[in-house]
């Protein structure tokens, strides 16, 4: 059995843990807030981009651009996690380098070859672990991303794209569902979608047809107008898919540490009952060793 100064030990060291973890709780809090104002922003834009895209699409008709171009057989697959800097956010990592080593092993059980971009250091700390082949890697923007980082990515995935190095691009990362519920999203963001562009501007079946898909004018060309849309649109769904992991681990990382300043109560409440029996059984010994005593004395 442990004494009585062990486990004092023990509870000042799990007390001084649990300061540290509710101090971490709260710095996530805020920090999800304005995680949470920015994706909030971002949706509308990026929602509105895809409505732009699939109304340019359909004026343009057939038209022949790199990004759009479909291999007919896939035969490399560039699979892009974006997981976090750090850790101590429960599972938020762990699922997402989960789904995208599953999408591997799906891919090479279809003869296909997986080319490795990874976002955050945790994903390129496993991915170097395992000795994949990993072509680029980025890290330092996983809690407040900018839009010039997913520019950067970008850039590096189109021209792997457009130079036949990757026949698809596909993106891991965890949406933002709510503070508790972050949502493991697999995405295809090169080729574009067919059906991205194929869908209506209008999405309100009682909008009359005339207004549904209105005739504009376009200037410059439609071709010309889409080919500059294109990588913006590809800039767009990186950066949305960074804001909702930076927001996705907050939130994981608040939920986590909340989850361990109440284990750290419970061991603290355990240990010090623990600590109280060991307290009262040494009183007791002690009372026991002095009535022996007095006994021999009075004998």
């Amino acid at each position: 059995m442990a004494s009585v100064q062990d486990l004092k030990r023990r509870v000042r060291s799990i007390t001084n843990t649990r300061k540290l973890t509710r101090a971490m709780e709260l710095v996530a809090s805020a920090r999800l807030r304005r995680a949470q104002t920015r994706i909030e922003a971002m949706r509308p834009y990026a929602d509105r981009m895809l409505e732009l895209m699939a109304g340019v699409s359909q004026a343009a008709g057939a038209v022949r651009l790199p990004l759009l171009e479909r291999r007919e057989q896939v035969q490399t697959i560039a699979l892009v996690p974006v997981t976090a800097d750090r850790g101590l956010a429960g599972a938020f990592n762990a699922q997402v380098l989960r789904r995208a080593f599953a999408l591997q092993r799906q891919a090479e059980a279809d003869g296909q070859k997986v080319l490795w971009f990874s976002s955050g250091k945790k994903a390129s700390s496993t991915l170097r672990f395992r000795r994949l082949d990993v072509a680029e890697g980025w890290t330092g923007f996983s809690e407040r991303p900018a839009y010039r980082d997913a520019q950067m990515m970008a850039h590096a995935l189109a021209d792997a794209y457009v130079q036949g190095q990757v026949d698809r691009v596909t993106i891991v990362y965890n949406a933002f569902v709510s503070p508790l519920v972050q949502r493991v999203t697999v995405r295809d963001v090169l080729p574009v979608p067919q059906d991205l562009l194929e869908r209506s501007e209008s999405e309100d079946e009682n909008e009359p047809a005339e207004f549904a898909h209105p005739d504009f004018i376009y200037e410059p060309e439609p071709e010309e107008i889409l080919a500059r849309l294109l990588p913006v649109y590809l800039e767009t769904e990186l950066y949305r898919a960074l804001l909702e992991s930076g927001a996705s681990e907050q939130g994981a990382r608040m939920t986590a540490m909340r989850n361990a300043s109440k284990a750290a109560g419970e061991l603290i409440d355990s240990l010090t009952l623990a600590m109280n029996r060991a307290r009262q059984a040494a009183i007791t010994q002690e009372i026991l060793e002095v009535v022996a005593g007095a006994d021999a004395l009075s004998g």
